[in-house]
């Protein structure tokens, strides 16, 4: 079963994969939700930056007021106009752990930002990103993301409508492409195209059934959501839960083919597809 780095997993679990993959917007979902239930409405009564920009500033004394994702972003919004903004980028993550507990999720050195109440500490590991910002302001950091599929506004016709934008584009990289629609990483982007029997080089311009496509994304991510292991094919077991992900070399579940992997994009930000050359024939 695929465990997802975060809340209760092992200390040296990557987010998704070991193909350098991002996680996937559910796993920072589930993240957002565990910070919210350990810290939401508490006041911090000590606060930790381990960055150079800010390692003197200093939340305690402030109420926590929500903890939200938006895509694969993390917002942490705190009393007087301050939101902590995080990014797990590919290996980092969030432990919440007793007040007085032991750490866990990695060494102290790899330790970036740690949150403390009066029953709780937040530790963040490895985090890409750290950076305050006024709440009011936080477009600056996530305006330019499109739809989140797993947020309350969700809009499935502005998500096609941005990917119809550019029908050249592949399918595959711009199902990952953060500003048409907000969350889908590697995983999701190989399940989906498989699901549907496209190949991930097709253009979007010539994907007949978009909608569909996009929708089935949604309901993937929704029917992950509160979970920490990702299933795609509906059984749980060991080294079954996926489709093509991560199974290079092994036979696809309906044809028997081996499931190749190759990169795709620019060379400069490729990243590994997966899929099954007799069901999604280039």
């Amino acid at each position: 079963m695929r465990r997802r780095a975060g809340y209760g997993c092992a200390a040296d679990a990557r987010p998704v994969g070991d193909d350098g993959a991002v996680p996937e917007g559910d796993t920072v979902w589930l993240h957002a939700r565990q910070l919210q239930e350990a810290l939401g409405g508490a006041e911090l009564t000590r606060t930790d930056f381990r960055v150079p920009r800010y390692a003197t500033s200093d939340l305690a004394g402030r109420h926590v007021v929500e903890s939200a994702a938006r895509g694969k972003h993390l917002l942490l919004r705190v009393e007087g106009d301050v939101t902590l903004h995080t990014h797990l980028r590919m290996d980092g993550t969030w432990r919440v752990v007793g007040a007085h507990d032991a750490w866990r999720g990695g060494p102290a050195h790899q330790l970036r930002v740690r949150l403390v109440t009066d029953e709780h500490q937040a530790l963040g590991f490895r985090l890409g990103v750290v950076e305050l910002v006024r709440t009011s302001q936080e477009d600056r950091v996530v305006g330019h993301l499109g739809p989140d599929l797993l947020g309350a506004d969700w809009d499935l016709d502005e998500a096609v409508r941005r990917l119809r934008a550019d029908p050249e584009s592949e399918l595959g990289v711009a199902l990952l492409d953060q500003r048409n629609l907000a969350g889908i990483g590697n995983l999701y982007k190989a399940e989906v195209c498989f699901l549907h029997g496209h190949s991930p080089w097709l253009p979007v311009g010539a994907v007949p059934d978009l909608e569909a496509v996009v929708g089935t994304a949604h309901e993937l991510m929704e029917a992950n959501k509160l979970r920490w292991d990702q299933v795609t094919t509906g059984d749980r077991r060991p080294g079954r839960s996926l489709y093509v992900f991560e199974r290079a070399g092994r036979p696809c579940w309906r044809c028997g083919t081996p499931v190749r992997v190759t990169e795709q994009g620019d060379p400069l930000t490729a990243r590994l597809t997966y899929w099954c050359p007799t069901c999604q024939p280039r």
